[in-house]
């Protein structure tokens, strides 16, 4: 099998949103995926891109994706999130998740960032045991904080 990794394109976005979708799936929420393709290329190629997304390919067909953005803390400096490393299910124990995460983590440690992080399920075991092995702690006593965008109008309305 021939697996390769390569900076995402405007053209990919239609099935990089394929795999955001199956996600979802996964993760149990398939109807939460509001992101259409044109957003993808909007907000990741246009001006100032918001995010960098990074393809996996096995025999010139894409079967996995990872996406990243900055971020800064305010004890370390600069530190880069992975939103998503994306493998489909039928690739899934091929070493394909492994190349993606390799090369974010290179991605990362040649913008010298001091931190590189992400959340993962709970209840995703298999990821989880994943990550350990890589090294990655999973800090189990935080919780993750959102305002989806109607607590955010909510909030808005009550200042």
């Amino acid at each position: 099998m021939d697996q390769i990794i390569r900076t995402a394109s405007r053209e990919d976005m239609p099935k990089v949103l394929e795999l955001i979708k199956e996600l979802a799936h996964f993760e149990r929420e398939p109807d939460q995926v509001e992101v259409t393709v044109d957003q993808l290329i909007k907000d990741g190629f246009d001006g100032h891109p918001d995010f960098r997304c990074f393809i996996g390919e096995i025999n010139n067909k894409i079967e996995g994706m990872a996406l990243v953005y900055m971020r800064y803390s305010t004890w370390k400096g600069k530190v880069l999130h992975l939103e998503d490393l994306i493998v489909s299910k039928a690739m899934r124990g091929v070493g394909l998740g492994t190349k993606l995460l390799d090369h974010v983590i290179k991605y990362g440690y040649d913008l010298g960032v001091k931190r590189i992080g992400w959340e993962v399920l709970d209840w995703n075991e298999d990821a989880i045991k994943f990550y350990e092995k890589k090294g990655a702690k999973i800090m189990r006593d935080w919780d993750v904080v959102q305002l989806d965008e109607a607590g955010i109008k909510t909030y808005i309305s009550n200042l």
